[in-house]
């Protein structure tokens, strides 16, 4: 009877509750969970789901650059064999050149002349100091080895493509308003450096200015020029890409057969094989969310 009635009256036990700050609670651990702890874990909340094709077709702006710096390589060999000679290389500048700005003004909806204008003055500029600086650059690297210019050429063309921006422009544009970033500087710079030890292995002045005005428009030019293309039509972007690739695959034919078949592997690698695997380790992705989380504000804190 007694035993009953304690019973009755002893404190029923307080329900355990989630809190972030009120200390430990009468009766419970601090680390403390029960059943429901786990009722708001959610599993793959983040995880974006890619299509194959999707992701090809991303895939293919870093096809046409690795053609681009290709097609660069090629220049260069040509000239140092004395196939293209100076009239040669100086034609295919001017004409580059205008290609670039027929297609800037027929992407870009807000190119103006003043626009224009500011950009043929600073090629201007641009271009009377490279003529001025090309003595200097003939003899830079005339105590070094070819080899060791070659090996330097390469490991910088290869820093070049892996901090490379190939969804963005080394130039900042009206339609992309931001900024370079850190590694698309650092990219430029060591294509800036390649080009100017590769020039410096040319026999005359002139040939050293067309090499480094072909080469600096290449790596400064070209990317804000298929950014605009990629802009204006994506489905324009893919057949500018893939005409590219067809003919570097062409040149680079001409030029050595084992090189063709290195970048036709390249080229698939990138454009299908990598794709490939990305959608399969998406399968292998899993991540957890729950109550655990750090806490995120939904609000935005103003002074």
């Amino acid at each position: 009877m007694d035993t009953n009635m304690t019973e009755r009256t002893s404190p029923t036990q307080t329900k355990w509750r989630k809190v972030a700050y009120g200390g430990m609670q009468p009766g419970f651990d601090d680390n403390h969970t029960d059943e429901s702890f786990l009722e708001e874990m959610v599993t793959n909340a983040n995880v974006r789901k890619r299509d194959m094709l999707k992701v090809m077709q991303d895939s293919v702006s870093i096809s046409q650059y690795l053609c681009i710096v290709t097609l660069t390589g090629l220049v260069w060999i040509y000239t140092l064999r004395s196939t293209l000679n100076e009239n040669s290389l100086l034609l295919l500048d001017v004409t580059l050149l205008g290609l670039g700005f027929l297609i800037l003004i027929l992407t870009q909806e807000m190119f103006s002349l003043n626009l224009l204008f500011h950009y043929i003055l600073n090629i201007s500029f641009f271009t009377t100091g490279l003529y001025l600086l090309a003595p200097i650059y003939q003899t830079l690297t005339r105590s070094i080895s070819s080899d060791s210019v070659w090996a330097v050429t390469v490991s910088l063309l290869v820093l070049h493509l892996f901090l490379h921006d190939y969804f963005g422009s080394t130039i900042r544009t009206l339609e992309a308003p931001n900024n370079p970033t850190l590694t698309s500087c650092i990219s430029l710079n060591a294509s800036v450096v390649a080009s100017v030890f590769m020039a410096s292995r040319l026999p005359s002045s002139l040939l050293v200015f067309a090499n480094m005005l072909f080469s600096l428009q290449v790596f400064l030019f070209a990317p804000l020029v298929t950014y605009c293309i990629r802009k204006y039509s994506f489905r324009l972007h893919l057949w500018f890409s893939f005409s590219l690739m067809v003919a570097t695959l062409a040149f680079v034919y001409t030029l050595h057969l084992f090189l063709f078949v290195m970048l036709l592997g390249l080229l698939v690698f990138v454009t299908v094989v990598c794709p490939y695997w990305l959608i399969r380790m998406q399968e292998y992705k899993f991540e957890i969310n729950g109550p655990w989380d750090e806490a995120k504000l939904c609000f935005e804190i103003v002074d």
